[in-house]
């Protein structure tokens, strides 16, 4: 999880020297948004331009393709919140909810079945198969506006996550071995 602007972060699955790149990139592109229009810039111009540089390196012999996918999380006065995922090809789409990295297709399966306006991040993340997920394996976090309205972006520690196990009845898996 990064977090690139105050109003926009992102979660990353691959090539991790890949990530960096664009990391930095979406960091320096929205500070010259920010600088140049004395605003934030829109989530989706700032995902169309890192999918436009990904896609250009699909063109041509002898570049290498980009190997990271991407999640966009962010809130921008135009639409309010945005979530988008893009592939390595540089295509990218708009989800109400989404999940990247391993066992992505699993938490997909749970969010088609069980994804409501109304329903929270923590019930949401928390219904995956507690056998095989630990807190250490689970990466949460959030952007949503503060009462004063401004864009907050908080990530939930291990031990948060442990703690929340109970409070939505499933048991917290047998502590690791080495």
């Amino acid at each position: 999880m990064y977090k690139i602007d105050d109003h926009v972060a992102c979660a990353v699955a691959g090539i991790m020297s890949d990530a960096n790149i664009f990391i930095n990139t979406a960091r320096v592109q929205a500070q010259r948004y920010t600088f140049m229009y004395q605003e934030p810039m829109p989530v989706e111009q700032l995902v169309q331009f890192l999918c436009d540089t990904k896609q250009w390196y699909t063109q041509f012999g002898g570049l290498r393709p980009f190997g990271v996918s991407f999640l966009f999380a962010g809130w921008d006065k135009n639409y309010g919140f945005q979530l988008y995922m893009s592939d390595p090809s540089g295509n990218y789409g708009g989800w109400k909810a989404a999940a990247v990295g391993a066992n992505n297709q699993a938490a997909q399966s749970i969010l088609r079945q069980d994804y409501k306006d109304d329903v929270t991040s923590d019930e949401l993340a928390l219904k995956v198969d507690s056998t095989s997920l630990t807190s250490k394996k689970l990466e949460l976090a959030e952007v949503f506006l503060t009462p004063s309205g401004n864009v907050k972006y908080h990530v939930h520690s291990h031990d948060s996550l442990t703690k929340l196990w109970p409070k939505h009845g499933v048991t917290q898996p047998a502590a690791e071995t080495s």
